[in-house]
Order: structure tokens, then sequence, then C-alpha cells
């Protein structure tokens, strides 16, 4: 289906306005700002993905100049995302125990998910992020958040792990109890601790960069390296290359499914940052273009050699807060770091494994959404259980069939809301025209031979059966005269309830009742009536702009004694 051109201010990517001097002072501060807090987390997400610290950066630097280049939004920032990677790191190191190469699966993935995202934004698919609900984005951040604390543990700790399943690390750490080095889990905790300080005094101060560094020179300051605290060692230089793709179907059949996952995934976060962080000049978020952009950004970091990558809630609110007003920002911080991934060598030698450690459980401390968790357990005890059902498929399960679970919980459940929809009967309110669903307090006035029945939900496959079933034993129980479907909440109308509707129209006619709708506001609701047929059957003489309208046009059709009032 050929696609209008957006409009002309939408076509301007995330580089528009980057040639104006104005605010070239407060862009360079944010890209400063934003450096100094990526380089620490870049590290780290690269670790908790089992990859080399330095191709973090490759990933931030891909993704940063992909999304500039392509996306809309002038602050969103993409990059090595920990609530993405642990999900593509257990399928990628089960790949890798088979003999896969590692270096071509996740850029393979990479470029999968940076495909799905260019088609999602060229179709503008941005209604997908609404797809999952908050209390089943809530339980899935909560166990990727527990998914990351118990990966970090046997780092933080100076213990050897045990994979990427969250049971054998928990018996990893506990068969290794008595080996457990102080010295390591104090400097992952100051870690922790100084972060969470810096960010109480302001969101500017970059706790990560200065704990990681007050870690690194205390290694040869107090010879921890003797005292058995483990460091990253010395880093090749992390240089962006083509990778050598395999093309092995069997590996490209694992990946996909995978792929759709995490395409699912950024587009919801992409979403969420776009629209929390609005551009400086006050414009309307443009999630469909910046889906182009997190596609690029994904299609960059694969052929970078890199992994998939994501939109960045705290690193964009970084850039927001130091007054960012262009992607100049995010270029300025990529070039920093690609100098330092391009240096490698000892820079990084002397950095504590535990140091890392701590900077994740900080990531994972963020994206626990506590005040959520309460919020909806004290408002909402019903979908609570959403939070800890799709928490706990995270958690127990190989953890990209617990984001599909999660996904599908979320999907029933709305299909649930819709199913528990059913036809209400109305009534007059006295001294009025007005017909209305009861309410307590108000009375309404008998109008006998008139039965007037409200739908307040979409007409969709889910809910056609009990319609259908709910208005034929009103019509058996009432035997009115008159029946009026008021219709104005019945914003769109599918194949499958078109037939029930077709059904209760039958039904009316056969036992001789008048039947009417009343208020079908929605344009797609009265086009989709029309295109299957039951317009016909209705009558389009027989669709009213208000239910006295048609009770008093269908008391003028009815014989003498059933029209009377």
């Amino acid at each position: 289906m050929p696609m209008e051109p957006p409009a002309r201010a939408t076509m301007k990517p995330a580089l528009g306005g980057m040639l104006r001097r104005d605010g070239l002072s407060r862009d360079i501060v944010a890209g400063l700002t934003l450096a100094a807090i990526t380089i620490p987390e870049q590290m780290a997400t690269a670790r908790l993905g089992g990859f080399e610290p330095q191709l973090g950066f490759l990933a931030f630097v891909a993704a940063t100049i992909g999304f500039a280049l392509f996306g809309a939004s002038r602050l969103l920032t993409a990059g090595a995302d920990s609530t993405i990677t642990p999900i593509f790191a257990g399928a990628l190191a089960t790949l890798a125990a088979s003999g896969v190469n590692l270096g071509t699966t996740a850029p393979l993935l990479a470029l999968f998910v940076g495909a799905l995202l260019v088609i999602g934004g060229l179709l503008r698919l941005g209604w997908v992020a609404d797809l999952l609900s908050t209390p089943v984005v809530t339980g899935f951040l909560a166990g990727i958040s527990l998914h990351i604390l118990v990966s970090q543990l046997p780092g933080l700790f100076g213990v050897p792990g045990g994979g990427h399943e969250v049971v054998g690390q928990l018996q990893a750490i506990y068969a290794h109890a008595g080996a457990i080095n102080p010295i390591s889990t104090a400097i992952g905790l100051g870690v922790l601790v100084i972060m969470l300080v810096c960010e109480r005094i302001s969101a500017r101060l970059p706790g990560a960069l200065i704990a990681l560094a007050l870690a690194t020179v205390a290694v040869p300051l107090f010879n921890l390296e003797a005292r058995g605290v483990a460091v990253l060692g010395a880093l090749p230089a992390a240089v962006p290359r083509l990778p050598g793709f395999a093309l092995d179907w069997g590996v490209i059949r694992q990946l996909l499914p995978l792929a759709l996952v995490l395409c699912l995934i950024v587009m919801m976060q992409g979403a969420a940052v776009s629209r929390s962080f609005r551009d400086p000049d006050g414009g309307d978020a443009n999630v469909d273009r910046d889906f182009l952009g997190l596609g690029a950004a994904n299609l960059f970091a694969g052929l970078a050699g890199a992994f998939p990558v994501n939109a960045s809630p705290p690193r964009t609110a970084v850039v927001s807060e130091t007054g960012g007003s262009t992607q100049r920002g995010a270029l300025l911080a990529a070039a920093i770091i690609l100098a330092l991934a391009l240096a490698g060598g000892s820079l990084l030698a002397k950095v504590p494994q535990a140091a890392l450690a701590g900077v994740l459980l900080f990531v994972a401390q963020r994206i626990f959404r506590l005040g959520t968790i309460l919020a909806i357990a004290r408002q909402a005890p019903a979908e609570f259980a959403l939070i800890v059902l799709t928490a706990l498929g995270i958690v127990l399960l190989p953890i990209e069939a617990g984001v599909a679970i999660g996904i599908g919980i979320s999907l029933l459940h709305g299909v649930w809301m819709t199913t528990r929809s059913r036809p209400i009967e109305f009534g007059k309110i006295a001294g009025t025209t007005i017909w209305w669903p009861p309410e307590q307090g108000r009375p309404l006035e008998p109008v006998p031979d008139v039965l007037v029945v409200g739908f307040q939900a979409p007409l969709l496959f889910a809910n056609a059966n009990s319609f259908r079933q709910a208005m034929l034993a009103l019509l058996e129980s009432r035997r009115p005269a008159i029946l009026v479907l008021e219709a104005s909440g019945v914003a769109a109308i599918d194949y499958t309830a078109a037939q029930a509707l077709g059904d209760v129209v039958r039904g009316c006619r056969a036992q001789g009742v008048a039947f009417a709708v009343a208020r079908l506001e929605s344009v797609r609701a009265r086009a989709a009536l029309q295109r299957l047929g039951i317009m016909a059957e209705i009558g389009p003489d027989h669709l009213f702009h208000s239910v006295e309208e048609a009770v008093i046009a269908l008391r003028a059709t009815l014989p003498t004694e059933a029209g009377k009032p």
C-alpha cells in the first residue's frame, strides 16, 4: 500500500539543526557529561552479555551515528542496554556452546533487529509499542533486574559464575561461598554507594566514572591483585570491522524469533524515551521516525561487529538535564569513546571486575520499579498478579522464553478485558430525553415495550459470542416491541462480530421486533457494517443520532396498539 510522505517538518533527521551555532556550548557540556557516564556503563553492559568491554564502546559509537543520521529525536541516545542484553546473552551463549562463533551471531542478530525496526518505522507501527501493559512491563523489568543482580554476584564476590541461568548462578555462588573475596565485595558495594550518593546530589555527576576511577587507582596503590582482586587485564584495541557472516539456516532460524522479541522491546522502550523527552522546540515525538533511527543504530552496530542496541532512558535524561539541544552532544561523546576504544591497551587494564559489577547493581536497582509495584498491588490486585507471573517467567525460564510469555500475558490480558464487556440495559432519565446506564441514586423511567441496550467496547471476535447470547437472551426475556442498540462505545467491528450483530437483527425480525442502531459515531465501525453487508440488513434508515430519535421513529412504524407510549 503506498504511503503518504511524512510532513516536511517530520522529515528532518536527528541531525537537524546541528549546523546552527545556537546551543553549541550546552551540547559540548552534554557530550562530555554523557561520555563520562557512558564509558563505565557500556563496559559493564558488554560484560553482562559475555563480550569484551571495549565492544560496548563500538556498540555505542555505531548506534549513536546511526540514530543521529536517521532518527527524529534530538535528545535520544542509543547504545548497549542492560534491558535487552540479558535477553540475548543466554541464547547466544547456548549457540556458542554448540560451536557457533559468537563474533558472527551477535552482529547478525543486531542486523535482524535493525531490519525489523526499519520495517516497523516504514509501516508506521508506532502503535505496537503500546501493546504491553504497565503491569507486564513492570514485571518484565523486575525480572530483568533480578537477572542482572544474580548475574553480577559472582563478580561482586570474586567467585566463578554458573552460566546465564539464575538457578545455576545461585548454585555456583553457594558452592564457592567459602572463597568469597571480601575486598572484591567491598569494591563493588563501594562503587554502588558512590553512584547512589552522586545520583542523589545531582544527575549530572558522573558517579560511575568517579567510582570506577577510584577503584582502578586503588588496585596498584594497595596491590589488590596480589590479594585476589580480579581485573580486566590489557584489552586489545576495538577497531570497527565488518564481521564475516556465516549464513547458516539453522542459526538464522534460532535468531529470528529472538530478533522479533528484541524488536518489540526496543520499540516499547524507544517510544517511551521519545515521548518522555521532547525536543527543546516542543515538537511532538515522531515515534515512527525514531524506529527508523533505532533500526539504523542496530544495523550500524551489526556492521561494526557489535551486538543489538537500544534507546537509553537514563542517558537521554542526562542529555536533557545538561541542556543538550541536538545530537551534537551524543556525537561528541561517541568521538571520545571511539578514541578510548582505539587506544585500548593498558588504559583499562587495572579496572576491577567487581567495580563493573557495582555499576550493574546500580542499573538493576534503577529498573526495579518498586513504587509502581506497590501502587499496582494496592490499587489493582488482579493486575499485580501479571507483575508476579511475568517476573517469575523471566527469572525461572530461559530469559527469552520468559519475555515471550510476558508479551503473551499482556496480549491475553487485553483480550480478556475485551471479553468481559457485556451489553448493558439503558433506561430513560425521568423528565428528559436522555437514555443512560443505571446509576445509583438516579431513578430511571420505565418505558413499556422499549429495550435500549448499550455496548461499551469494540465489537470483536473475542466478545462476539457473548454479545450475541446476551442480546438474544434479553430479547427472549423482555419481549419488547422496539430494540435500540446504543453504539457510542463501539469503536470498531470485525467480521466475526458483524455476523453476531446480523444474528441479533435476524432474531428481532423473526420476533417482529423493530431494531435500530443509535449513536454509532465511529467511522471505522460504520464502514465495516457497510463492507460486511450488515448495514443492508439493519437498513440505512435505521441508524439514528440519538436513542430518543430512534425510539420516536420506530414507534411510528409499529401497529397502533404496539406504538402507544
